[in-house]
Formats: structure tokens, C-alpha cells, sequence
């Protein structure tokens, strides 16, 4: 097992490469975007090979980081999340039942989570945009059949209206 640690701070996403025996290598860094927030691991383009989705909380964007399966990453790729979004909270599932991971983000400042549908590659369309209500804030999503219907749902947490609210798909 490796650790992926998103350093705010420092901008940069940090790997552990792990030894199998409870202890891992010196850290490598990698450039994100500014305040990276939230990562989230997953094979975004089918190559058997894990890659790395971070949001960008200052840029409001996500940063994807394609993985070359030796514990290096190739060059970031940016998907905007809106204009001032501020994301906070990144999941993946196939929300479109193409048997592909897509992004899915909670915006914290611009009170909606987009989903972003990969399209086969490691590449992302443009976000579809789900409102939570104005001065909601949500600052954590996870997606799951909530509902028990086959059908992917997803749970956002919000800081402004201090509740939980599931969105459940109807197509």
C-alpha cells in the first residue's frame, strides 16, 4: 500500500511509496493546483494502472495525475469545478453506467456538486452542475444506491444549513 497526501500548504500532492512492511520510501512531490484539498485514487483511462484526482481549493479546479504504474505520475491535466467554486470533497463512481470512473465534487462556495463524466481516455467533459441550495456550503460528498433501485446516488454534507442531503438518481 502507498499513501497520496494532498499538502495544502505547499501546493503539491505528496506520494509514500509503501515497502510491505509498514514503513514507506521519502516522499515525492508532484505539482497540484493552489491548496489542493481532497485526492481520491482510481484508474480513470482502463490501463490497469492507478491515477490520482485532487481538488484545487483556491483555483476551483481538479487536478488528475495519470499514473504510469511505477509509482510516478505523468503530468497534471485541470478540470474546472466553476468560476470561485472552491472545491472541498472528491469521490469517484460511474454515475452513467459506461463501466467508467467519473469525478464527482462538492463545491463548497458556490453551494453545488458537479460531476465531471470521464470519457474512456483519463479525460473528463465539462462538470454537470447539481444545486444544493443557496448557503449550503457542502464540504463532503460520497455517492452510493442509497435507495436500494441500481440506480448511484449521492449523500452531500453541508456546513451552512448544518444538514445532509441525498440526491437520489431517477434515470
Amino acid at each position: 500500500m502507498d499513501i497520496a497526501i494532498a499538502n495544502s500548504g505547499t501546493n503539491n500532492l505528496g506520494i509514500f511509496l509503501g515497502y510491505g512492511n509498514v514503513s514507506f520510501a521519502n516522499q515525492v512531490i508532484y505539482s497540484t493546483g493552489s491548496s489542493p484539498w481532497s485526492v481520491t485514487v482510481g484508474d480513470f483511462n482502463n490501463n490497469t494502472r492507478l491515477d490520482i484526482a485532487v481538488t484545487n481549493f483556491d483555483d476551483s479546479n481538479v487536478t488528475v495525475l495519470l499514473g504510469y504504474g511505477n509509482g510516478s505520475l505523468a503530468n497534471q491535466t485541470t478540470y474546472s469545478t466553476g468560476n470561485n467554486s472552491q472545491p472541498y470533497s472528491i469521490a469517484i463512481e460511474d454515475f452513467n453506467n459506461d463501466t467508467l470512473l467519473d469525478i464527482i465534487v462538492a463545491n463548497y462556495d458556490a453551494d453545488n456538486v458537479v460531476i465531471l463524466l470521464e470519457q474512456g481516455n483519463g479525460t473528463f467533459e465539462d462538470p454537470k452542475v447539481f444545486s444544493i441550495g443557496y448557503g449550503s456550503f457542502p464540504f463532503s460528498v460520497v455517492a452510493g444506491d442509497f435507495n436500494r433501485d441500481s440506480k448511484l446516488d449521492f449523500a452531500v454534507a453541508n456546513y451552512g444549513t448544518d444538514n445532509l442531503k441525498i440526491m437520489l438518481q431517477n434515470c
